[in-house]
């Protein structure tokens, strides 16, 4: 009776180890048919890189599972178990050839990674020994991101969200259209309130900020779709809700290329901010 149980338990460990194999042969075929993104030239999208490392970690997942069970028919059930060399040797094929596939992809990223640092540093460094046309900000890390961010304004990406609804008609939709641009803004006032802005202000991830002198904040807001220069302005707007916030004012520039901060408004910006009256908020096109 002990020996049928044995045998029935075994079998059951058997069955899991075959069908963790199968799934091992199916995750592996999954896995060679992204291997053609191993040499690619192209950047990797990375969605796809996702894919490839999670199709690994279920061909690693399959292997533990393989060698758990195997450790535990043989520890325990050493004079009854025989392992089935063939398919010993084909999970260790497996093994050997998903690592080494692996590698392969991860030092690839690495390098295409260290390539784009690269680019951006050489790049940057033109910037820098290049005569800018307006220095819209004070700090030298903040401009070198404006003009990166002016550089690639069309290739970054944006999710425009027209209604939360889990339906498949209402997803999510990248906009594709070429109406982008940037607001740079300045706004000005009394140092206090310029504290309790500057607190208020919570920004997105290609916008920037900065805070020079005690009465001026400057910065940029970026638009990935068509804006008219209400909703900008209605943007600042909602920042400056409190009484003693709307006295300040504020400065809009519309631009959409590195050359508009050549152009000779721009130079003029404290000038117009000047002749502005107490909670005005005034936008400038360059363009």
């Amino acid at each position: 009776m002990e020996k049928e149980r044995t045998q029935l338990y075994m079998a059951g460990l058997e069955q899991v180890v075959r069908n963790a194999h199968l799934d091992l042969k199916e995750s592996m075929e999954q896995f060679k048919a992204y291997s053609h993104w191993f040499n690619t030239e192209g950047a990797v999208p990375p969605g796809i890189a996702s894919d490839i490392r999670k199709t690994y970690k279920g061909i690693h997942d399959h292997l533990t599972k393989i060698r758990g069970i195997n450790q535990l028919l043989e520890s325990r059930y050493r004079q009854h178990y025989r392992r089935d060399s063939l398919r010993d040797r084909e999970i260790s094929e497996i093994e050997t050839l998903s690592k080494n596939l692996y590698s392969r992809f991860e030092s690839m990223l690495q390098e295409r990674e260290a390539k784009s640092r690269q680019k951006d540093r050489e790049e940057d460094s033109a910037v820098c020994n290049q005569r800018t046309p307006s220095q819209w900000f004070r700090s030298t890390e903040n401009q070198l991101i404006l003009l990166r961010i002016l550089r690639e304004l069309y290739k970054l990406d944006y999710i425009y969200k027209t209604e939360i609804r889990l339906d498949v008609a209402h997803r999510p939709r990248v906009i594709q259209n070429k109406q982008r641009s940037l607001s740079l803004f300045v706004l000005s006032g009394e140092g206090g309130v310029m504290d309790i802005l500057q607190s208020r202000m919570q920004l997105r991830e290609y916008d920037i900020k900065e805070r020079y002198a005690k009465d001026e904040l400057r910065g940029v807001l970026t638009h990935l779709r068509e804006i008219s220069a209400e909703e900008v302005e209605g943007v600042i707007k909602r920042f400056m809700d409190s009484e003693e916030i709307q006295k300040l004012k504020c400065l809009l520039l519309s631009i959409q290329s590195q050359e508009d901060l050549g152009k000779e408004t721009l130079y003029s910006a404290d000038n117009i901010l000047k002749e502005m009256t107490s909670g005005e908020v005034r936008t400038v096109h360059l363009n």
